[in-house]
């Protein structure tokens, strides 16, 4: 599986995740819902977010699929800038910055990995 099929499946998982059961999703990656219940709001914009992406980067070819991985890479790395923000402020556990910065940056280097060698534009 090309890496960016790969990422867009991984986002329409996480995606539909979020929408279903966003505290679910949001325990996944360490956070606590009970202690802020508008994370399942947040998470179901987020999971939203995640989907269309995902399912419009998996339809598309050609130079189009390869703005739409630009796209995700940008997203991602919005993602993982916000993750490191929050641990610095201490408004997340490390282990919860853990996971969503380590998901963050593997999305992005996998995102970037797939643009340099071409991969992005599909078949």
């Amino acid at each position: 599986m090309d890496p960016v099929t790969g990422l867009s499946l991984g986002r329409i998982v996480i995606g539909v995740g979020a929408l279903a059961a966003p505290s679910t999703t949001a325990r996944v990656f360490g956070l606590d819902p009970e202690a802020n219940p508008q994370l399942a709001y947040m998470g179901r914009m987020f999971g939203a977010r995640e989907v269309a992406l995902g399912a419009l980067t998996l339809a598309s070819r050609g130079p189009l699929r390869r703005n739409l991985t630009a796209v995700g890479v940008a997203v991602d790395g919005a993602d993982l800038a916000n993750g490191l923000i929050e641990l610095t402020r201490s408004n997340v556990t490390k282990v919860a910055s853990g996971l969503l910065v380590g998901a963050a940056a593997g999305a992005v280097g996998s995102g970037v990995l797939a643009l340099a060698r071409g991969r992005g534009q599909g078949r």
